[in-house]
């Protein structure tokens, strides 16, 4: 099962020589890298990154206003991911530049673009300019990194250092790449992440309960190991994790995920009839009908975070019954990123606000590549603080 052939209409966004426009070898070895950005040594240098930003961010609310989710969590990820991934030069002096050319690389992913990538509309050639703007930037900041001999705590610098080890002669990886991956990276959490922290946000207001139960857990860490929020302590945040989940399994952005079949298999269902999958067939597979098959999860309309606690943990009866964020060789490598990136912006709002719903609980909105929910007012009310 190859992804390759399905999703090389990524390459004028992400870049020649990235991904979906080199062999699996080369790509294994990419995505080695990037993993090593995502591994918990340094995910724990990123999250005083997460918290600053955050903090930041909600200080400037007032005690009380209007907001849509998705809005407000739309421009907080993006900071959050600048400070990380693209690097301090960014975040402190280029970030509304950068922010502008991400606008335009991600309004040329039309529907359109999935079958002629290179068709010359205005937003593909909108496109095109912005992804080699985003070259010269980082090309430059780059150079200057490499000249001065500086070294940062953020995923730009990993892919500045890090070498191939089986591949392309064992070399550094060159700018083109760094910056396709450092944008492959970004636009695969930007609109995901947004999307499922909306849905957790969304579902926990308009379920006291369950919100209610999330304040506690805030309650009890504060009490047990202070106010700062630490890496150990979101691993930790049990309550608002499987909150997270169960958002993610009603609401997940990707409704389908597709591969390309490179040999015929045969497949056999729950109910023991096979399947033959024909050599240069495409297979897609929808999170969105998986999360609410009936035999896989009990009651699966409604929203019951603890489905995914012991004695139910209904997400490990059978293989693959969850896809919120893929699964097998392919599964997301930036899980864990971000659920800490989520699960530090809702441990702040949790413990400075109280919010209600203004709109009745939103659609999905399946007019838009990544799905996620329609415009939902919410009311914030700051609090004394936890």
């Amino acid at each position: 099962m190859s992804q390759t052939e399905v999703y090389d209409f990524n390459v004028p966004t992400f870049g020649k020589g990235v991904v979906y426009d080199v062999d699996v070898k080369v790509r294994s070895e990419q995505f080695r890298i990037v993993g090593e950005a995502l591994r918990s040594a340094k995910l724990k240098e990123y999250v005083p990154q997460f918290v600053e930003e955050s903090k930041l961010y909600f200080d400037k609310w007032g005690e009380t206003g209007v907001v849509n989710l998705p809005d407000v969590f739309g421009e907080l990820i993006i900071l959050t991911a600048s400070r990380t991934l693209l690097g301090k030069e960014v975040r402190e002096h280029m970030f509304g530049e950068v922010a502008d050319l991400y606008h335009d690389l991600d309004d040329g992913m039309r529907p359109i673009s999935v079958l002629f990538p290179y068709l010359p509309t205005p937003y593909h050639r909108r496109r095109d300019a912005a992804r080699a703007k985003m070259a010269e930037i980082f090309g430059k900041i780059i150079a200057a990194r490499r000249a001065s001999g500086t070294s940062e705590p953020d995923m730009l610098q990993v892919l500045i250092d890090a070498k191939y080890q089986k591949v392309n002669g064992g070399r550094l990886l060159n700018d083109e790449e760094i910056v396709g991956l450092l944008i492959a990276v970004l636009f695969a959490g930007q609109h995901t992440s947004t999307i499922t922290s909306s849905w957790t946000g969304l579902q926990m207001i308009s379920h006291p309960d369950t919100w209610n139960a999330a304040v506690e857990e805030q309650k009890k860490v504060i009490k047990e190991q202070g106010k700062d929020i630490t890496f150990d302590m979101l691993t930790g945040l049990d309550v608002l994790h499987r909150n997270i989940h169960e958002a993610l399994r009603l609401g997940p952005p990707l409704i389908m995920v597709m591969r390309y079949a490179k040999e015929e298999f045969t497949v056999t269902t729950s109910k023991g009839k096979e399947f033959v999958i024909p050599k240069g067939h495409i297979v897609a597979a929808s999170p969105t009908f998986s999360h609410r098959l009936k035999d896989v999860f009990q009651n699966p309309d409604a929203y019951e975070p603890d489905r995914f606690a012991a004695p139910r943990s209904e997400d490990k009866a059978k293989p693959f019954s969850y896809l919120g964020f893929g699964g097998g060789r392919h599964a997301c490598m930036g899980q864990q990123f971000a659920m800490l990136q989520i699960k530090t912006i809702w441990s702040i709002l949790l413990r400075e606000f109280d919010m209600e719903m203004l709109d009745e609980f939103p659609e999905p909105d399946f007019t838009s590549m990544v799905i996620g929910p329609k415009p939902c007012r919410v009311r914030y009310t700051r609090k004394t603080k936890l």
